[in-house]
């Protein structure tokens, strides 16, 4: 009779402590790289550049094959982040660059304008976690509000701890301070103390890091050793510099991964590495287009969940998700509700970490009312496997594209299927309406077909370095900037 009893004990024990596992809120980590494209890392299939911790996390975790920003630049894909919105719902739809503003002369359009910073109305998902008991931090790049402190900034958006590359020493868009460190180094080592300090209740680390945005100045080491690796590729898409600067990139994931582990927290932590838009053009094919364009090449990001709770490990998932998705899922997972009288555009993506099939959603959609280095004014739909896009210059034109049969967007099927392009239109303006989307006004007056388009940082050309490394004392890089 004693041995029932104590084995009687010893399963109600063990699903007690089941279940308050089950219900315990799991800490997150969220990694949001800048410019990362879709296959810059290796468990997306690049074999030129090395990223044994990121392949690590693939093979422990889940991989979204088809994942997407919800906005083709930086700051609009913040935005729907940290809002769980669609552009126009926020209205930040670019980064506001006031060396490219509507009406420059090499605008045909007069692109419609963007907000550039994200209105205090909004409940962020940070907010949401912390009203929810978590602790919050931030370590990186804002670009949704200027200042250090402030309403429009972390610090007034729900972050608890506020970590800027200047609060650590580094000069605008510089990769090495003065001392020769480098900058994703030290925001890895923010996020680390944080961690440890916090280790005892819930928390949510949020890591914008500036890697990789070109022009690159990558540390020497790295450098060397993939200029001896490019003597071997063939690969117009291979390039030295961004490799070191992925790898420096992937090594402190590793540091992010060994420092868990260490403090036990590794069962309870779930970690996303993900990216803020598309690579540039010389990285992204066999995809079509790069950074700014609604292209598959400009949106199509890495994604990467891991986390022990996981139902069977080192899966695909195939099904197309997108930024906005992380609010509702992040609420999920720590059992809160969305807030009151906010629409949550993006679904829940916890049914993929159970091995179960996402539920359907009708449409996805993208608008890009501005102009972006080569990039003019657009919109997009996807529904199912059908794309539908929506360029504003020369009265508006669509190009559609069956993506289960041409991924590379290579036939425009609109005139070979007027039928569901026609449908598309519908949804794409009906979707435009409900949500009051910024649309170009017109014709731009100060148009001039001879001007040169100014680079800045909203440019998405080919790949730079500055340089062959760094330089002990240099802040800035010059030329293009890093704030997007």
């Amino acid at each position: 009779m004693n041995f029932w009893k104590r084995l009687l004990f010893f399963l109600l024990t063990a699903a007690i402590a089941q279940t308050t596992l089950k219900a315990a809120p799991p800490n997150v980590i969220l990694i949001l790289m800048d410019d990362m494209g879709w296959r810059d890392v290796g468990f997306m299939g690049n074999d030129f550049v090395e990223t044994p911790y990121l392949d690590r996390l693939a093979a422990e975790g889940l991989v979204f094959r088809n994942a997407y920003a919800s906005a083709p630049n930086c700051a609009p894909t913040r935005a729907c982040l940290m809002s769980g919105q669609y552009t126009p719902r926020h209205g930040i739809y670019t980064v506001v660059d006031p060396r490219q503003p509507p009406g420059s002369p090499w605008h045909k359009l007069m692109a419609a304008d963007s907000r550039s910073e994200l209105d205090t109305k909004v409940i962020t998902v940070a907010e949401s976690l912390q009203n929810g008991g978590y602790t919050t931090a931030f370590f990186g790049m804002w670009n949704l509000g200027r200042g250090r402190t402030g309403p429009m900034t972390p610090d007034g958006q729900g972050f608890d701890k506020v970590v800027f590359p200047e609060n650590l020493g580094f000069g605008k868009d510089a990769y090495f301070d003065d001392q020769g460190n480098y900058l994703s180094d030290r925001l890895t080592d923010a996020v680390l103390a944080f961690v440890e300090d916090n280790r005892n209740r819930p928390f949510f680390a949020y890591l914008p890091d500036h890697a990789v945005h070109a022009p690159y100045e990558p540390k020497q080491d790295l450098l060397q050793k993939y200029e001896k690796k490019l003597k071997q590729s063939n690969d117009r898409r291979d390039n030295a510099a961004a490799a070191a600067t992925i790898e420096a990139v992937d090594q402190n994931v590793g540091r992010i991964l060994q420092r868990l582990t260490e403090l036990n927290l590794r069962d309870n932590t779930i970690v996303i590495f993900t990216s803020d838009n598309g690579g540039t053009n010389q990285f992204t094919p066999p995809l079509k287009g790069g950074k700014g364009q609604l292209y598959e090449g400009g949106i199509r990001i890495p994604l990467v969940v891991s986390w022990p709770a996981l139902k069977n490990p080192g899966r695909f998932c195939d099904a197309p998700v997108a930024s906005v998705d992380w609010y509702p899922t992040l609420l999920e997972l720590a059992g809160l509700k969305a807030p009151e009288g906010q629409v949550l555009d993006g679904i829940s993506l916890v049914p993929a970490l159970e091995n179960k099939e996402l539920p359907a959603r009708d449409y996805m959609f993208w608008h890009f009312p501005c102009y972006v280095g080569r990039a003019t004014p657009s919109s997009a739909v996807r529904a199912g496997d059908w794309k539908l896009l929506e360029f504003f210059e020369e009265g508006s034109s669509f190009e559609l594209y069956d993506l289960k049969q041409d991924p590379n967007e290579e036939r425009d099927l609109s005139a070979k299927n007027p039928e569901k392009t026609a449908e598309l239109r519908l949804i794409l303006k009906d979707w435009q309406k409900k949500t009051a989307a910024a649309l170009p006004s017109g014709p731009n007056p100060a148009f001039d077909a001879n001007a040169s388009r100014q680079r800045g940082p909203n440019a998405s050309g080919g790949a730079q370095q500055k340089g062959s490394g760094h330089t002990k004392g240099q802040k800035g890089r010059g030329g293009q900037s890093k704030t997007e």
